[in-house]
């Protein structure tokens, strides 16, 4: 019997993933039941800004956990996670601070100023990965065929 600490690794690195892909999975259905109630609460309710705004928050917080949860999919399927996925998530959480701050008006200039540029750097770093993917894209169908690719048809 040998010992395969890779093997190993990637048993337990599987495991710790699939747990944490039910718990999102589970997160998302309570989430997802609990936005059902809230929209009740919203028909009923005579302060409807009030509850529009808990209601948009409920609907952006499911999005930050299906972005995760497809994350870990990736995950399992081609073992890397991509960071498309991640840095979606990350876009949507601070889009939803904005527009909750915005909304209720309890932001402050500096503050959606540091927001602002935090977005711009996201969006540059999802535009970043999607072209250096592209790149490899085009990089690994070119080696494939045996051709050779100059580095301008690159640029």
């Amino acid at each position: 019997m040998t010992f395969n600490v890779k093997k190993i690794f990637e048993r337990v690195t599987g495991l710790v993933f699939a747990v944490m892909l039910l718990f999102l999975s589970i997160g998302i259905i309570i989430g997802t039941i609990r936005l059902f109630a809230l929209l009740y609460d919203l028909i009923v309710s005579k302060h409807i800004m009030t509850n529009y705004v808990h209601v948009i928050s409920q609907v952006l917080a499911l999005f930050i956990l299906i972005e995760l949860t497809r994350s870990l999919v990736e995950y399992f399927e081609v073992k890397r996670v991509r960071l498309t996925f991640i840095i979606d998530a990350a876009i949507v959480f601070v889009l939803r601070d904005v527009m909750i701050g915005l909304f209720e008006s309890k932001l402050e200039v500096m503050t959606l100023y540091a927001l602002s540029a935090l977005l711009l750097v996201l969006g540059l770093l999802r535009i970043g990965s999607i072209v250096v993917h592209q790149r490899y894209l085009m990089l690994n169908r070119s080696y494939g065929r045996g051709e050779i690719i100059d580095e301008d048809e690159l640029s």
